[in-house]
């Protein structure tokens, strides 16, 4: 097995395991030395894999992401601007999707985290491929939107009314998809 492949296999364990995986246990499972598996744990920090070494064994730092769906209406023209307010914020848009009276929830999947991000979306949309799915339903729509702090969706959500960008909830609306989820 390729150092590599190692490696990810190793991040992948230490990711999904409930306790401390030691060096000696990797070394067992993988059929190399512990200090082959030493230096496969520099590299994945060096990745940016935080890896801690407690005395029972290594655990990886999982992050914890808050989310929040807010529902907001505005132009074509403000999309931009309700974009990079998200992401500026340090939200990330996970989706978009509607509640049509027919068709249901309607979601695309967006992964925008940057300025950059935002910038190549709207371009795909000028393009003329596409149109934004906040048009089927007159201008209203949902974003999932996480953050690595709570505070930065209370942030969001506070800017989002600030710009008249939140909408309330109307009663045709399932309760779950409210803006203060």
């Amino acid at each position: 097995m390729r150092g590599e492949e190692r490696r990810e296999k190793i991040r992948k364990m230490l990711l999904h395991a409930e306790k401390p995986i030691s060096a000696s246990c990797l070394a067992e499972k993988f059929g190399v030395s512990r200090q082959i598996i030493v230096k496969d744990i520099a590299k994945l920090r060096e990745t940016g894999e935080e890896i801690i070494s407690l005395s029972r064994g290594y655990v990886i730092r999982k992050s914890q992401l808050f989310e929040r769906v807010f529902k907001v209406i505005h132009s074509d023209d403000d999309t931009e601007k309700e974009l990079n307010l998200m992401v500026d914020l340090g939200g990330t848009v996970v989706d978009v999707f509607v509640y049509h009276k027919v068709y249901g929830v309607v979601r695309a999947d967006m992964g925008i985290k940057s300025r950059s991000d935002v910038s190549d979306f709207l371009s795909g949309i000028k393009s003329g491929k596409s149109s934004l799915l906040k048009n089927v339903t007159s201008g209203y729509h949902y974003h999932t939107v996480t953050a690595e702090k709570a505070e930065a969706l209370e942030e969001i959500e506070k800017m989002l009314t600030k710009e008249g960008f939140l909408a309330p909830l109307q009663e045709f609306e399932p309760p779950k998809l409210s803006g203060n989820i």
